[in-house]
């Protein structure tokens, strides 16, 4: 039980990753405010899950929804020692594509929905004497991709955030982590693939890049993300976990 008496907030809960962290917290004692837009598909997760589960609707785009969240953390908790800004919006498309509907949609979920959920998430933090902030990022806030240049450029400004947070924060025992995930088996990966001219091949070529031949399970970012939730990591701040299978370790 390395999180007993612990309590955290996790964005995106219905998705893969998010609902992959919800239970590996909660195997570990966290009690945990599971959060997304889809009242029905959090509230199963929260029903399924083992442990002290809260059920939140909330769109984290907004100030008012990241609030909630960390209302809920302390009324049915009593406070907050994580918040894991995990939500995120994926649309394909190169730069002369992409409208500016599309950036302002990526914009408000992926990184100011995390710099929101975070503003609202420090003062709950230092009332509990520290804490730990965590944002799911990406290798595409590392390297490029020609189809996902807005996706990539909100993944690399949360990694900014994080190292300015955690300078900031750090004199108060608040840390600030970006995991950085290659590819992982989502609905969201599985989307990317579906936007090329031959899924099959695109994954297979794909798959093959990785050292380990496999993309991610969501347990292994979520056993990333246990990992900064804990004290086992009270001495790291403002960097990036990557979890990529050895991707980024190849040349070509």
């Amino acid at each position: 039980m390395r999180l007993a008496g612990k309590v955290a907030v996790v964005t995106g809960a219905a998705g893969g990753i998010g609902a992959a962290v919800c239970r590996r917290l909660a195997e570990e004692g966290c009690a945990v405010v599971a959060a997304d837009r889809d009242p029905e598909r959090v509230r199963a997760l929260a029903d399924e899950l083992p442990g002290e589960i809260a059920g939140v609707a909330a769109d984290v785009s907004t100030d008012e929804g990241n609030a909630a969240l960390v209302a809920a953390a302390r009324e049915r908790f009593g406070g907050l020692d994580v918040f894991h800004a995990n939500a995120a919006v994926q649309i394909m498309g190169g730069l002369e594509g992409a409208t500016a509907d599309d950036w302002q949609r990526m914009f408000a979920t992926n990184l100011y929905g995390a710099a929101s959920g975070f503003r609202h998430a420090i003062p709950a933090l230092r009332e509990r004497g520290g804490g730990s902030l965590i944002v799911t990022a990406s290798v595409l806030g590392l390297v490029g991709d020609p189809d996902l240049p807005a996706y990539g450029a909100m993944k690399g400004g949360l990694r900014a955030l994080c190292r300015s947070l955690a300078t900031a924060h750090g004199p108060e025992r608040i840390r600030v982590n970006a995991i950085c995930p290659g590819d992982v088996e989502t609905p969201m990966v599985a989307e990317f693939f579906a936007f090329q001219d031959d899924p099959a091949a695109a994954r297979a070529e794909i798959t093959d890049r990785y050292p380990m031949r496999r993309f991610a399970d969501p347990r292994d970012v979520a056993n990333a993300a246990l990992f900064l939730a804990s004290d086992e990591s009270a001495y790291i701040t403002g960097t990036d976990l990557v979890v990529d299978g050895g991707l980024l370790a190849r040349v070509y």
